[in-house]
């Protein structure tokens, strides 16, 4: 006797076998394809749109001037004038050294480039501590006096650098005291204080040798005189 077989299984499990095989497959290759696609966020940070990396150095400059106040500009005002000035004395007073004639204005000149040599070091000790540069050489007024000064000799040499120096002492001592009293920095305070008590002594040395000579204040006239006492006449 011959027995009948039933329907096979095979045909229908094979294509199920089969479709989730791709589906697995598929689904690893999705998986792999995001993953090497999509970069560390490390990396695309810097490409986003809008993105600002934080700098690496301070963008304030070393010198402060962004920030100072009104007290602290004009400090710095002082110390670059009062320093161009100081060159000027100096450069005059090798030219009077040089091209005086008399003894007691070649000695004059001579303390001159010493001491204002000295204040003009303090000056620099100042602007350093606080992060200024200085000019290096005298302002233009006073290169055009100097180059004047170079032209003249003999007397003529004299009494134009005698004029000059007590226009300038006078001025300089006024501007060494009005920085003393308004500054808030102990040390150009220091400095200014010493410079005033210098340029004053200065000051009496010139006043002196142009009295001596003669020579009044540029741009002031002769002193008036007293009016004489005259008796009324009677009546």
């Amino acid at each position: 006797m011959i027995r009948r077989r039933g329907p096979t299984m095979r045909p229908t499990v094979l294509p199920l076998i089969v479709f989730c095989s791709i589906f697995a497959t598929a689904s690893q290759l999705s998986g792999q394809t995001d993953t090497t696609r999509m970069p560390p966020a490390s990396q695309t940070q810097p490409n986003q749109p809008g993105h600002v990396e934080a700098p690496t150095t301070s963008l304030q400059d070393s010198s402060g001037a962004p920030g100072d106040t009104g007290q602290q500009m004009k400090d710095k005002m002082f110390l670059r004038e009062a320093t161009e000035g100081g060159l000027a004395e100096i450069e005059l007073g090798k030219l009077a050294v040089e091209k005086g004639e008399s003894s007691e204005v070649k000695e004059f000149g001579q303390k001159m480039v010493e001491e204002h040599t000295k204040l003009n070091a303090d000056l620099a000790e100042v602007a350093d501590s606080i992060g200024m540069m200085l000019p290096k050489k005298m302002g233009k007024d006073d290169k055009a006096e100097y180059d004047k000064l170079s032209a003249l000799s003999g007397e003529e040499f004299d009494k134009e650098y005698i004029a000059y120096m007590m226009k300038d002492h006078h001025k300089n001592l006024h501007e060494f005291r009005i920085a003393s009293n308004t500054t808030s920095e102990t040390a150009l305070r220091t400095a200014a204080d010493n410079g005033a008590r210098m340029i004053r002594q200065h000051m009496i040395l010139v006043d002196r040798m142009a009295h001596e000579r003669g020579i009044t204040m540029p741009g002031r006239g002769p002193r008036p005189t007293a009016p004489s006492q005259t008796t009324p006449p009677t009546q």
